[in-house]
């Protein structure tokens, strides 16, 4: 989330969107650190975003991400740091939409497995993209659905060991609400949010790239 050509400043003091991206994560993080419902599920659910802000800072110097992944990023980390200080059984976010829609459980872990395929989709296709032989290629697409649900399976893996160390006390951390078939949910959640981010941003996506391209030093300028 460093900055990136692609984003606009309009004074050679203002500060990049990327910038701000990384203090309104920190900030949230730092919030939802204060009194959450769990510590260790605490810990454990934002152990992601402690380790993501300073490696996508890092990893930005020398390669600038688009700003449609910068603003995935840190909406990720902002989801991620909600459900770890309410735990995500109890997000309020998700209880509203349980009684609005008359759901048996709490959907905010749902939501946080679609979009644990829906950006992670963005990152690997960036990856993919600027430093693989697959720009334009028709496996890009596939081969990015599977990395995402590699992912996805090794999370799944985290979690059982997180149940086999930890017994009950991982409960708030696995999330399954009584739900015997949460692993499979969780899995094919993130395949759906991986192939959903690939059909509605893959042309946004492009022209972004393009334009970061185009703005590499020693590109022609046509």
């Amino acid at each position: 989330m460093s900055s990136t050509p692609t984003t606009p400043r309009t004074s050679g003091t203002s500060v990049s969107l990327p910038a701000l991206l990384v203090v309104a994560v920190t900030v949230a993080l730092i919030v939802s650190g204060i009194a959450p419902h769990d510590r260790a599920t605490w810990l454990m659910e934002t152990f992601w975003v402690v380790l993501g802000v300073p490696l996508a800072v890092y990893a930005g110097r020398r390669f600038p991400f688009t700003t449609l992944l910068c603003v995935l990023l840190a909406l990720h980390a902002l989801i991620l740091s909600l459900g770890g200080h309410y735990t995500y059984a109890r997000v309020p976010l998700g209880e509203w939409l349980k009684d609005g829609f008359g759901l048996a459980r709490n959907p905010y872990d749902r939501i946080g497995h679609f979009v644990q395929g829906f950006v992670p989709a963005i990152l690997l296709r960036e990856i993919l993209v600027r430093r693989s032989p697959l720009r334009g290629s028709r496996w890009l697409a596939p081969l990015t659905v599977c990395g995402c649900l590699a992912f996805s399976a090794f999370f799944e893996m985290i979690e059982w060991w997180a149940a086999v160390v930890g017994g009950s006390g991982a409960d708030d951390f696995l999330a399954t609400q009584g739900d015997v078939w949460d692993t499979q949910w969780d899995m094919f959640l993130a395949l759906v949010g991986a192939t959903t981010a690939l059909l509605l941003l893959g042309r946004v996506h492009d022209r972004q790239l393009g334009a970061l391209e185009a703005q590499r030093p020693g590109t022609s300028g046509g």
